[in-house]
This record gives structure tokens, sequence and C-alpha cells, in this order.
């Protein structure tokens, strides 16, 4: 499609190849008849190897940038975050609620990102400017925060101590895929902390690119997002632009 460059369609590519083992080590760990030591162990060596493949990938089509992966050091310059495995103790159950994503930073802020989940094969996607999506058969699917007003009616992935103010809450272990669905509107809000940089980068450009708001929870101005805080802090409060303050407030 016309809005996808030439620039996401190689990130889209490198999640994808990224991936392939992946998806047949999820498909193993299910047979896997060891201690969870040995479901650990094996978790290890899938993130190691998707690793190697997202940094290779991204080195060869941009040797200018750096790629960083969790607990790497952040330089100032354009680069990219990138997560193996954002939901690694989902993977370790057999439960498919996991990621990988790749987010470029360019100026502290996010310029493009795509998130996958190879167990459904949910992609998603966003370019700053460009609006976020959801990868389609044949067409894309536009990707819109809900409408929701009313944080009391809200489904929250949060602390449990916002349940007695929110409809629900749901905590599904993968920040990123949160992120993601709150895009898409299957979430009204998120509130999460301590989060690594790399796995909740990319989620920061699709909630923005939908309608949606990002906060880093020491901010005391909200009028903007501080994308480069929340990526220093890991606390992070997006939601709907109805109930942004309303959850900001509750949440800190």
């Amino acid at each position: 499609m016309s809005y996808i460059s030439t620039n996401l369609n190689m990130l889209i590519s490198i999640a994808k190849k990224a991936t392939g083992g992946l998806s047949r080590d999820f498909s193993e760990i299910e047979k896997l008849q060891t201690s969870i030591k040995g479901h650990a162990e094996f978790t290890k060596a899938a993130m190691d190897r998707t690793l190697k493949i997202l940094q290779t990938e991204l080195q060869k089509s941009r040797p200018q940038y750096a790629v960083v992966a969790k607990g790497d050091k952040v330089p100032n310059a354009p680069h990219f975050l990138v997560s193996a495995l954002d939901g690694a103790i989902n993977f370790i159950h057999g439960v498919p609620y996991f990621a990988v994503s790749i987010a470029e930073v360019v100026d502290g802020n996010v310029i493009s990102s795509v998130i996958y989940n190879p167990a459904t094969s949910d992609l998603f996607f966003a370019e700053k400017g460009n609006g976020a999506f959801k990868e389609g058969y044949r067409n894309h699917e536009r990707l819109r925060v809900s409408a929701r007003k009313d944080l009391s009616q809200a489904l929250i992935a949060g602390p449990d101590r916002l349940a007695t103010s929110v409809s629900a809450i749901r905590n599904y272990g993968a920040t990123s895929l949160d992120l993601a669905n709150l895009a898409s509107g299957k979430l009204d809000g998120i509130v999460s902390f301590n989060n690594d940089a790399t796995d909740i980068a990319a989620g920061i450009l699709l909630v923005k690119e939908a309608g949606g708001q990002v906060f880093a929870a020491e901010q005391k101005d909200i009028r903007t997002a501080d994308v480069a805080a929340i990526l220093v802090s890991g606390n992070i409060i997006a939601s709907n632009s109805d109930i942004g303050k309303k959850l900001f407030d509750l949440a800190k």
C-alpha cells in the first residue's frame, strides 16, 4: 500500500525474518517434558537467536545506526531499539502473548515502529505522521484508540490498586502488545512501571499515531508527551485522549 514507506517495509521484513525460528521454538516448547529450568534455558536460546538476526539484518540495512537491545547503552545518535522477546514468561508457559519489536529513534523520538506476535501472526506498524496499522491479508486496518470517556467503564492494563476506579484490570505480561491493543481500541488505558525502553518504544508510536496519549508517570506538565522521559524511566501511562488526564491523576 502507498502509505508504507520503503523504510517501514524494511523493518516489517526484518521482524518477520527474525521470528521464523521463534515460531518453531514456540511450537516445540509445549512438547518439552523438562524442568522449569529447561524451559527457561530453551527460551533464552530462542531469544538470543532472534536478537542475533535482528542485529545482523538491521546493521546490514542501516550500518550508520546502532542496534540497542535490553541492557545496552543508548547512543546520542539515531538508533534502533529492539526487543527480541517481550513476554518471555508467557513464552515459557506456552501462552501465545509475546512479541518482537523494532523502533527507530531519532532525536529522542520514535519515528517508525513494528510489533509482531509470530504465534498469532498479528503485526502492527506505524510511522510518524502516517498513522498506525494492523497488517491484513488484502487491506491493512487503520488503528484508532477507543472512544470511551468514562473511566469507571474502562478496561485498563495496570496495577490492581486501580481496580475500584475502573471497569476491570487485565495484566497480560507483554507491554508491547498491550500498547498495540490500546492503539487498536481493545484496551482503554495502560499504567505500567519499570519497563525497558526496548519493550515500549514501538508501542508508544502506535498509540500516538492511533490518536492516543502517552505520558511519563513523572511528568508534571501533561500537555505534551515526553517520550524521551518515558524511555529513560520506563514508567508509562497511556490512554485515549478522553480519559488521559483522569487516568494520569488516578495512577500517580
